[in-house]
Protein backbone atom coordinates (compact mmCIF):
# COMPACT_ATOMS: atom_id res chain seq x y z
CA UNK A 1 0.00 0.00 0.00
CA UNK A 2 1.54 3.28 -1.08
CA UNK A 3 2.17 6.19 1.31
CA UNK A 4 0.38 9.47 0.80
CA UNK A 5 2.29 12.66 1.66
CA UNK A 6 0.34 15.13 3.69
CA UNK A 7 -0.73 18.25 1.85
CA UNK A 8 0.45 21.60 3.22
CA UNK A 9 -2.78 23.39 2.36
CA UNK A 10 -6.48 22.71 2.75
CA UNK A 11 -7.70 19.99 0.44
CA UNK A 12 -10.43 21.01 -1.96
CA UNK A 13 -13.31 18.89 -3.03
CA UNK A 14 -13.17 18.50 -6.78
CA UNK A 15 -16.05 17.36 -8.90
CA UNK A 16 -13.75 14.74 -10.38
CA UNK A 17 -12.61 13.41 -6.99
CA UNK A 18 -13.64 9.85 -6.38
CA UNK A 19 -15.93 9.09 -3.48
CA UNK A 20 -14.47 6.95 -0.76
CA UNK A 21 -15.91 3.51 -0.34
CA UNK A 22 -18.60 2.94 2.24
CA UNK A 23 -17.00 2.48 5.68
CA UNK A 24 -13.64 2.74 3.98
CA UNK A 25 -12.31 6.15 5.00
CA UNK A 26 -9.68 6.67 7.68
CA UNK A 27 -12.18 9.00 9.38
CA UNK A 28 -14.57 6.08 9.82
CA UNK A 29 -11.75 4.23 11.58
CA UNK A 30 -11.34 6.95 14.20
CA UNK A 31 -15.04 7.63 14.66
CA UNK A 32 -17.07 5.63 17.15
CA UNK A 33 -17.90 2.16 15.88
CA UNK A 34 -21.47 1.22 15.08
CA UNK A 35 -22.73 -1.05 17.82
CA UNK A 36 -25.96 -2.89 18.15
CA UNK A 37 -28.39 -1.12 20.43
CA UNK A 38 -27.84 -3.63 23.18
CA UNK A 39 -24.12 -2.98 23.23
CA UNK A 40 -24.06 0.81 23.25
CA UNK A 41 -22.77 2.50 26.39
CA UNK A 42 -26.01 4.40 26.89
CA UNK A 43 -27.82 1.09 27.05
CA UNK A 44 -26.11 0.32 30.36
CA UNK A 45 -28.62 2.51 32.14
CA UNK A 46 -32.15 1.53 32.97
CA UNK A 47 -34.84 3.40 31.00
CA UNK A 48 -34.99 7.04 32.01
CA UNK A 49 -37.17 7.64 35.04
CA UNK A 50 -40.23 9.74 34.27
CA UNK A 51 -39.89 12.62 36.69
CA UNK A 52 -42.30 15.50 36.94
CA UNK A 53 -40.27 17.90 39.05
CA UNK A 54 -43.04 20.44 39.42
CA UNK A 55 -45.49 17.81 40.59
CA UNK A 56 -42.92 16.55 43.10
CA UNK A 57 -42.28 20.08 44.36
CA UNK A 58 -45.99 20.59 44.85
CA UNK A 59 -46.05 17.54 47.13
CA UNK A 60 -43.46 18.99 49.53
CA UNK A 61 -44.27 20.85 52.72
CA UNK A 62 -43.06 24.40 53.22
CA UNK A 63 -40.41 23.14 55.68
CA UNK A 64 -39.18 20.51 53.23
CA UNK A 65 -38.87 23.09 50.48
CA UNK A 66 -36.86 25.33 52.77
CA UNK A 67 -34.54 22.55 53.96
CA UNK A 68 -34.11 21.07 50.48
CA UNK A 69 -33.58 24.35 48.63
CA UNK A 70 -30.01 23.37 47.74
CA UNK A 71 -31.03 19.96 46.40
CA UNK A 72 -33.95 21.42 44.43
CA UNK A 73 -31.76 24.06 42.80
CA UNK A 74 -28.37 22.35 42.34
CA UNK A 75 -28.80 18.55 42.26
CA UNK A 76 -28.97 17.48 38.61
CA UNK A 77 -32.45 16.29 37.64
CA UNK A 78 -31.11 12.94 36.39
CA UNK A 79 -30.02 12.21 39.97
CA UNK A 80 -32.93 13.95 41.68
CA UNK A 81 -35.35 11.68 39.82
CA UNK A 82 -33.77 8.69 41.58
CA UNK A 83 -33.01 10.32 44.94
CA UNK A 84 -36.16 12.36 45.55
CA UNK A 85 -37.49 9.89 48.10
CA UNK A 86 -34.15 9.62 49.91
CA UNK A 87 -33.83 13.36 50.50
CA UNK A 88 -37.27 13.62 52.10
CA UNK A 89 -36.49 11.01 54.78
CA UNK A 90 -36.25 12.07 58.41
CA UNK A 91 -32.52 11.28 58.54
CA UNK A 92 -31.66 13.42 55.54
CA UNK A 93 -33.77 16.33 56.75
CA UNK A 94 -31.94 16.12 60.09
CA UNK A 95 -28.65 16.34 58.18
CA UNK A 96 -29.88 19.50 56.47
CA UNK A 97 -30.92 20.98 59.83
CA UNK A 98 -27.43 20.26 61.14
CA UNK A 99 -25.88 22.16 58.23
CA UNK A 100 -28.23 25.08 58.86
CA UNK A 101 -27.12 25.14 62.53
CA UNK A 102 -23.48 25.15 61.45
CA UNK A 103 -24.11 28.13 59.21
CA UNK A 104 -26.13 30.06 61.79
CA UNK A 105 -23.39 29.46 64.38
CA UNK A 106 -20.87 31.10 62.04
CA UNK A 107 -18.99 27.89 61.38
CA UNK A 108 -17.53 27.89 57.90
CA UNK A 109 -17.82 24.66 55.96
CA UNK A 110 -16.71 23.33 52.60
CA UNK A 111 -17.29 23.01 49.72
CA UNK A 112 -19.23 26.20 48.99
CA UNK A 113 -22.95 25.44 49.02
CA UNK A 114 -23.36 25.72 45.27
CA UNK A 115 -20.64 23.09 44.78
CA UNK A 116 -21.88 20.38 47.16
CA UNK A 117 -23.61 18.61 44.25
CA UNK A 118 -21.31 19.67 41.42
CA UNK A 119 -20.49 15.97 40.89
CA UNK A 120 -24.10 15.46 39.77
CA UNK A 121 -23.96 18.24 37.18
CA UNK A 122 -20.61 17.27 35.70
CA UNK A 123 -21.57 13.58 35.59
CA UNK A 124 -25.31 13.07 35.02
CA UNK A 125 -26.61 9.67 36.04
CA UNK A 126 -26.85 8.32 32.49
CA UNK A 127 -23.22 9.26 31.73
CA UNK A 128 -21.53 7.31 34.54
CA UNK A 129 -18.79 4.93 33.33
CA UNK A 130 -16.43 4.99 36.32
CA UNK A 131 -16.98 5.80 40.00
CA UNK A 132 -13.92 6.98 41.96
CA UNK A 133 -14.63 7.12 45.68
CA UNK A 134 -13.06 9.68 47.96
CA UNK A 135 -13.61 10.15 51.67
CA UNK A 136 -13.77 13.57 53.33
CA UNK A 137 -13.68 16.79 51.27
CA UNK A 138 -10.55 18.92 51.51
CA UNK A 139 -10.97 21.14 54.56
CA UNK A 140 -8.79 24.15 53.78
CA UNK A 141 -9.69 27.31 51.87
CA UNK A 142 -9.76 27.19 48.08
CA UNK A 143 -9.70 23.41 47.82
CA UNK A 144 -12.97 21.46 47.87
CA UNK A 145 -15.45 22.09 45.07
CA UNK A 146 -17.59 18.96 45.12
CA UNK A 147 -15.44 16.50 43.16
CA UNK A 148 -13.34 13.98 45.08
CA UNK A 149 -9.56 14.67 44.90
CA UNK A 150 -10.05 17.73 42.67
CA UNK A 151 -9.06 21.35 43.38
CA UNK A 152 -9.66 24.51 41.39
CA UNK A 153 -6.92 26.89 40.23
CA UNK A 154 -4.85 28.51 41.54
CA UNK A 155 -4.66 25.82 44.23
CA UNK A 156 -1.90 23.32 43.51
CA UNK A 157 -2.58 19.60 43.38
CA UNK A 158 -2.53 18.21 46.95
CA UNK A 159 -0.12 15.35 47.80
CA UNK A 160 -2.69 12.57 47.21
CA UNK A 161 -3.53 13.92 43.77
CA UNK A 162 0.16 14.21 42.89
CA UNK A 163 0.48 10.51 43.69
CA UNK A 164 -2.55 9.79 41.51
CA UNK A 165 -0.72 11.50 38.63
CA UNK A 166 2.34 9.30 39.23
CA UNK A 167 0.23 6.13 39.07
CA UNK A 168 -1.50 7.41 35.95
CA UNK A 169 1.82 8.09 34.24
CA UNK A 170 2.86 4.51 34.90
CA UNK A 171 -0.25 3.33 33.06
CA UNK A 172 -0.02 5.97 30.33
CA UNK A 173 3.55 7.28 29.90
CA UNK A 174 2.26 9.99 27.54
CA UNK A 175 0.16 11.54 30.34
CA UNK A 176 1.27 15.09 31.07
CA UNK A 177 0.47 16.65 34.41
CA UNK A 178 -1.64 19.83 34.16
CA UNK A 179 0.25 23.11 33.84
CA UNK A 180 0.99 25.20 36.91
CA UNK A 181 0.78 22.12 39.16
CA UNK A 182 -2.98 22.14 38.60
CA UNK A 183 -5.41 19.72 40.17
CA UNK A 184 -8.72 20.36 38.39
CA UNK A 185 -10.36 17.04 37.49
CA UNK A 186 -13.54 18.33 35.86
CA UNK A 187 -12.44 16.91 32.45
CA UNK A 188 -12.65 13.41 33.95
CA UNK A 189 -16.07 14.14 35.45
CA UNK A 190 -17.34 15.50 32.13
CA UNK A 191 -16.20 12.25 30.43
CA UNK A 192 -18.19 10.00 32.74
CA UNK A 193 -16.01 9.61 35.86
CA UNK A 194 -18.13 10.17 38.96
CA UNK A 195 -15.78 11.72 41.52
CA UNK A 196 -17.75 11.06 44.71
CA UNK A 197 -16.71 11.73 48.29
CA UNK A 198 -18.48 9.53 50.83
CA UNK A 199 -18.99 12.59 53.06
CA UNK A 200 -20.06 15.66 51.07
CA UNK A 201 -19.25 18.47 53.52
CA UNK A 202 -16.68 19.28 56.20
CA UNK A 203 -16.12 22.10 58.72
CA UNK A 204 -13.25 24.36 57.79
CA UNK A 205 -9.88 23.07 59.01
CA UNK A 206 -11.47 20.14 60.91
CA UNK A 207 -11.14 16.83 59.11
CA UNK A 208 -14.11 14.43 59.45
CA UNK A 209 -16.10 17.06 61.36
CA UNK A 210 -19.29 16.29 59.39
CA UNK A 211 -18.92 12.51 59.43
CA UNK A 212 -21.67 10.33 60.89
CA UNK A 213 -24.27 13.01 60.32
CA UNK A 214 -26.06 11.31 57.44
CA UNK A 215 -23.91 11.85 54.36
CA UNK A 216 -22.52 8.33 54.47
CA UNK A 217 -25.97 6.77 54.19
CA UNK A 218 -26.84 9.11 51.31
CA UNK A 219 -23.68 8.44 49.31
CA UNK A 220 -24.00 4.71 49.87
CA UNK A 221 -27.43 5.02 48.31
CA UNK A 222 -25.79 6.71 45.31
CA UNK A 223 -23.25 3.89 44.97
CA UNK A 224 -25.97 1.25 45.24
CA UNK A 225 -28.16 3.12 42.78
CA UNK A 226 -25.44 3.14 40.13
CA UNK A 227 -24.74 -0.54 40.77
CA UNK A 228 -28.42 -1.46 40.44
CA UNK A 229 -29.46 0.71 37.51
CA UNK A 230 -26.36 0.69 35.32
CA UNK A 231 -27.08 -2.88 34.34
CA UNK A 232 -24.39 -3.23 31.67
CA UNK A 233 -21.77 -2.48 34.30
CA UNK A 234 -19.44 0.31 35.43
CA UNK A 235 -16.01 0.48 37.06
CA UNK A 236 -15.85 1.21 40.79
CA UNK A 237 -12.49 2.45 42.09
CA UNK A 238 -11.98 2.34 45.85
CA UNK A 239 -8.71 3.60 47.33
CA UNK A 240 -8.19 3.01 51.04
CA UNK A 241 -10.01 0.90 53.62
CA UNK A 242 -13.05 3.19 54.17
CA UNK A 243 -13.75 3.36 50.43
CA UNK A 244 -13.17 -0.37 50.11
CA UNK A 245 -15.93 -1.09 52.62
CA UNK A 246 -18.37 0.78 50.38
CA UNK A 247 -17.97 -1.63 47.46
CA UNK A 248 -17.86 -4.99 49.26
CA UNK A 249 -21.43 -5.98 48.39
CA UNK A 250 -21.36 -4.96 44.71
CA UNK A 251 -21.96 -7.56 42.03
CA UNK A 252 -18.45 -8.23 40.75
CA UNK A 253 -19.78 -10.21 37.79
CA UNK A 254 -21.67 -7.18 36.50
CA UNK A 255 -19.18 -4.50 37.53
CA UNK A 256 -15.41 -4.14 37.77
CA UNK A 257 -14.31 -3.30 41.33
CA UNK A 258 -10.73 -2.05 41.72
CA UNK A 259 -9.23 -1.62 45.19
CA UNK A 260 -5.86 -0.55 46.57
CA UNK A 261 -4.34 1.45 49.39
CA UNK A 262 -5.07 5.18 49.48
CA UNK A 263 -2.89 7.55 47.39
CA UNK A 264 -2.00 9.51 50.52
CA UNK A 265 1.77 9.84 51.08
CA UNK A 266 1.22 7.80 54.25
CA UNK A 267 0.19 4.70 52.31
CA UNK A 268 0.85 5.14 48.57
CA UNK A 269 4.22 3.37 48.72
CA UNK A 270 2.46 0.18 49.82
CA UNK A 271 1.13 -0.59 46.35
CA UNK A 272 -0.80 2.38 45.02
CA UNK A 273 1.75 3.49 42.42
CA UNK A 274 1.63 0.12 40.67
CA UNK A 275 -2.10 -0.56 41.03
CA UNK A 276 -2.67 -0.04 37.28
CA UNK A 277 -6.27 1.05 37.84
CA UNK A 278 -6.47 3.58 35.03
CA UNK A 279 -5.47 1.11 32.34
CA UNK A 280 -7.44 -1.76 33.89
CA UNK A 281 -10.55 0.42 33.89
CA UNK A 282 -10.15 1.21 30.20
CA UNK A 283 -9.39 -2.37 29.21
CA UNK A 284 -12.58 -3.52 30.91
CA UNK A 285 -14.68 -0.68 29.46
CA UNK A 286 -13.47 -1.37 25.92
CA UNK A 287 -14.21 -5.07 26.27
CA UNK A 288 -17.65 -4.31 27.63
CA UNK A 289 -18.68 -1.38 25.40
CA UNK A 290 -16.24 -1.06 22.54
CA UNK A 291 -14.03 1.93 21.82
CA UNK A 292 -16.52 4.57 22.95
CA UNK A 293 -16.26 3.19 26.48
CA UNK A 294 -12.61 4.26 26.83
CA UNK A 295 -11.91 7.14 29.23
CA UNK A 296 -9.50 9.84 28.13
CA UNK A 297 -7.46 10.48 31.28
CA UNK A 298 -5.62 13.50 29.82
CA UNK A 299 -5.89 16.80 31.70
CA UNK A 300 -3.66 19.09 29.63
CA UNK A 301 -5.05 21.06 26.67
CA UNK A 302 -4.60 19.24 23.37
CA UNK A 303 -3.44 16.01 25.03
CA UNK A 304 -5.08 12.59 25.04
CA UNK A 305 -4.45 9.13 26.44
CA UNK A 306 -6.84 7.47 24.01
CA UNK A 307 -4.95 4.92 21.93
CA UNK A 308 -6.40 5.55 18.47
CA UNK A 309 -6.33 9.34 18.62
CA UNK A 310 -2.78 9.37 19.98
CA UNK A 311 -1.63 7.13 17.15
CA UNK A 312 -3.18 9.34 14.49
CA UNK A 313 -1.81 12.50 16.12
CA UNK A 314 1.67 11.01 16.04
CA UNK A 315 1.33 10.33 12.31
CA UNK A 316 0.09 13.89 11.78
CA UNK A 317 3.09 15.37 13.59
CA UNK A 318 5.42 13.40 11.36
CA UNK A 319 3.79 14.98 8.31
CA UNK A 320 3.07 11.66 6.61
CA UNK A 321 0.05 9.42 6.54
CA UNK A 322 -0.65 5.97 5.27
CA UNK A 323 -3.38 3.58 6.22
CA UNK A 324 -0.88 0.80 6.90
CA UNK A 325 1.35 3.12 8.96
CA UNK A 326 -1.55 4.23 11.14
CA UNK A 327 -2.57 0.61 11.55
CA UNK A 328 0.95 -0.35 12.62
CA UNK A 329 1.16 2.61 14.98
CA UNK A 330 -2.07 1.61 16.66
CA UNK A 331 -0.98 -2.00 16.84
CA UNK A 332 2.22 -1.00 18.64
CA UNK A 333 0.26 0.87 21.29
CA UNK A 334 -2.12 -2.02 21.92
CA UNK A 335 -2.10 -3.63 25.33
CA UNK A 336 -3.41 -6.99 26.38
CA UNK A 337 -7.15 -6.91 26.73
CA UNK A 338 -7.71 -4.24 24.06
CA UNK A 339 -6.65 -6.12 20.92
CA UNK A 340 -9.96 -7.72 19.98
CA UNK A 341 -11.90 -4.58 19.07
CA UNK A 342 -9.14 -2.29 17.83
CA UNK A 343 -7.06 -4.73 15.84
CA UNK A 344 -10.22 -5.84 14.08
CA UNK A 345 -10.81 -2.25 13.04
CA UNK A 346 -7.23 -1.95 11.82
CA UNK A 347 -7.81 -4.99 9.63
CA UNK A 348 -10.97 -3.43 8.21
CA UNK A 349 -9.02 -0.34 7.19
CA UNK A 350 -6.50 -2.30 5.17
CA UNK A 351 -9.27 -4.29 3.49
CA UNK A 352 -11.73 -1.48 2.77
CA UNK A 353 -9.58 1.43 1.58
CA UNK A 354 -8.29 1.26 -1.97
CA UNK A 355 -4.65 2.39 -1.89
CA UNK A 356 -4.93 3.58 -5.49
CA UNK A 357 -7.89 5.84 -4.74
CA UNK A 358 -5.80 8.82 -3.63
CA UNK A 359 -8.63 11.31 -3.89
CA UNK A 360 -10.68 9.26 -1.46
CA UNK A 361 -7.71 8.93 0.87
CA UNK A 362 -7.08 12.67 0.82
CA UNK A 363 -10.68 13.33 1.71
CA UNK A 364 -10.50 10.78 4.51
CA UNK A 365 -7.36 12.41 5.88
CA UNK A 366 -8.99 15.82 5.84
CA UNK A 367 -11.92 14.49 7.85
CA UNK A 368 -9.54 12.77 10.26
CA UNK A 369 -7.67 16.02 10.87
CA UNK A 370 -10.98 17.72 11.69
CA UNK A 371 -11.69 14.98 14.21
CA UNK A 372 -8.28 15.44 15.81
CA UNK A 373 -8.96 19.15 16.32
CA UNK A 374 -11.75 18.21 18.72
CA UNK A 375 -9.22 16.81 21.23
Amino acid sequence: MSTLKRKGETLTKGAEAKKSKTNGSIASFFSSPKHAAGNALSASAAPAVKFDKQKWLASLTAEQKQLLKLEIETLHDSWLAHLKDDITTKDFLELKKFLDRETKAGRKWFPPKEDVYSWSRHTPFHNVKVVILGQDPYHNDGQAHGLAFSVRPPTSAPPSLKNIYIALQKDYPTFVQPPNRGGLLTPWADRGVLMLNTCLTVRAHEANSHSNRGWERFTQRIIDLVAQKRTKGVVFVAWGTPAGKRVQKLDKQRHLVLQSVHPSPLSASRGFFDCGHFKKANEWLVKRYGDEGEIDWALSPGATTKTLVAAAANMSMNGVYSVKAVAKSVAKTETKGLETVKVARVARIEEDVDSEDEAALEEALRLTEEELKKY
